[in-house]
């Protein structure tokens, strides 16, 4: 039975999630329980990607943290295809439907690496530690380019630019750079529990598949409540596919030029997809959310490719 479940992890979570929302939006008897779970789940979600983040820092070896330059290239890579996004959507009247396209492309290209991404990496016979080296800078550059490009994408009547900026910037560097921080402090500072935290750098899946349980449950919402046409959705999780396969491709490329395949394809390729659709319901249109959300399946069937090749190479 536990096997079963670490094998389908990521199917369940995402089952759970969807009926988790039905069951909410459609059982009477738990119509008094809704604001509670609002409310946890606003509290939970940014805790979990958090605690993720805290463990994933706790397994880095400091003199491991030295940038390769197939870093430069991938951080270039997002920055500058996300920039190109967003300046369409601020400079370029587009209807509604759209730019809600466009968005969540913008969102899966400048969503950081999955957490994750190390484990699988790993198991590819690629270099965890360059992984997680560039895991840290790329939380570094969502954590600026978010609160700098999302208010100006998605502005808000009632608020001016600078309020929305420093809003999302409060909420989004602390979340995604503090647990690095925290976790020098405890290497060097508190060695006991940061010895308990690498113990169980394990969890962090676990935590993730609770968080994608959440955003699940998030994005069935929106698909089910928006007045979009289901060809707009269907669009949206395209582009989705459209900027995973393009990730994933010049990520493998340009690793190869510095004989890193694996972990440069991994490092641009696999999203922090649970972080990427609680930003777009938070900072951007919630059905934006539909391309990260399809992000999650589009990025699992490839690594689910690459894991049956290479045992199917070792067989051999």
């Amino acid at each position: 039975m536990l096997k079963f479940l670490k094998n389908w992890t990521l199917p369940l979570a995402m089952f759970a999630g969807a009926i988790g929302y039905f069951l909410l939006a459609n059982v009477t008897i738990l119509e008094p329980a809704k604001p509670f779970v609002n409310w946890l789940i606003a509290v939970l979600t940014p805790f979990l990607i958090f605690a993720q983040l805290l463990l994933t820092f706790c397994k880095i070896e400091p003199k491991e943290l030295l940038p390769k330059a197939w870093h430069v290239w991938l951080l270039s890579i997002q920055a500058v295809s996300s920039g190109i996004i967003a300046l369409l959507l601020i400079f370029c009247p587009m209807e509604e439907a759209y730019r809600d396209i466009f968005e969540g492309a913008m969102v899966c290209l400048i969503c950081p690496t999955a957490t994750a991404a190390a484990v699988i990496t790993g198991k590819l016979g690629g270099s965890a530690s360059t992984l997680t080296t560039y895991t840290l800078l790329s939380n570094v550059l969502a954590a600026i380019a978010v609160p700098l490009v999302f208010p100006l994408v998605e502005p808000h009547a009632n608020i001016t630019f600078v309020v929305a900026f420093l809003k999302i910037l409060s909420k989004v560097f602390p979340l995604l750079l503090a647990p690095f921080f925290i976790a020098l402090l405890f290497r060097y500072y508190i060695p006991s529990v940061h010895r308990l935290l690498s113990k169980y750098h394990g969890v962090a899946f676990y935590l993730w598949a609770v968080a994608l349980t959440i955003v699940t449950g998030q994005t069935v919402r929106s698909l089910v409540t928006a007045a979009a046409d289901v060809s707009i959705e269907i669009m949206i999780a395209l582009a989705g596919l459209a900027t995973c396969c393009l990730q994933f491709y010049f990520g493998k490329r340009i690793g190869s030029a510095y004989h890193d395949r694996i972990s440069a394809g991994q490092a641009l390729g696999q999203k922090n997809t649970v972080l990427a659709i609680w930003m777009a319901v938070t900072y951007l249109n919630p059905l934006s959310s539909v391309g990260p959300g399809s992000y999650v399946v589009w990025q699992n069937i490839f690594n689910s490719y690459q894991l049956w090749k290479k045992r199917k190479s070792e067989m051999k």
